[in-house]
This record gives C-alpha cells, sequence and structure tokens, in this order.
C-alpha cells in the first residue's frame, strides 16, 4: 500500500492529499530514510511523521485497504 494511503487509512493523517504533501515535503520518513508518498509500505517498516516541533513514531503492524474508526489503531503500534 502507498504511504500515503496507509497514513489517511490508519487515520494518522485525516487526508490523503494531506498526507501526500507531508511525504513530497520530506516531512515524512520510513526507517530513518526520507521517502516520497509513492513508498510501498511493508509490516514491520518504522514510520516517522513531522508536526511541527513533533515527530511521532509508529511501527507497521498491518496493513488493510479500508478499516473503520475505532480499529484504525490496530494497524500501527507507537514507538518511543
Amino acid at each position: 500500500m502507498r504511504l500515503d494511503k496507509y497514513l489517511k487509512v490508519t487515520r494518522i493523517i485525516k487526508r490523503r492529499t494531506v498526507a501526500n504533501e507531508a511525504a513530497d515535503g520530506g516531512r515524512v520518513s520510513v526507517n530513518g530514510k526520507t521517502v516520497k508518498a509513492s513508498y510501498n509500505v511493508k509490516i514491520g517498516d518504522i514510520i516517522e511523521v513531522g508536526f511541527g516541533n513533533k515527530a511521532f513514531r509508529i511501527r507497521v503492524t498491518d496493513i488493510k485497504e479500508t478499516v473503520n474508526k475505532n480499529d484504525a489503531s490496530t494497524l500501527y503500534e507507537v514507538v518511543e
């Protein structure tokens, strides 16, 4: 699954266009490397998203095309 779509499905970023702009703007990295929105997310990847002065790090635990709002957080775990 594309990175921008994964960020939208997990509701880390609410809109896919915003996720696309964040990735292409260099504010998203996977496994320590800055990637574009078209990056193919795999289970086990560590995604870091920069929000202003803070960084949000997650580990991909599952990939699904659609998921309801209550189950969206089961697709990742927060990494400290």
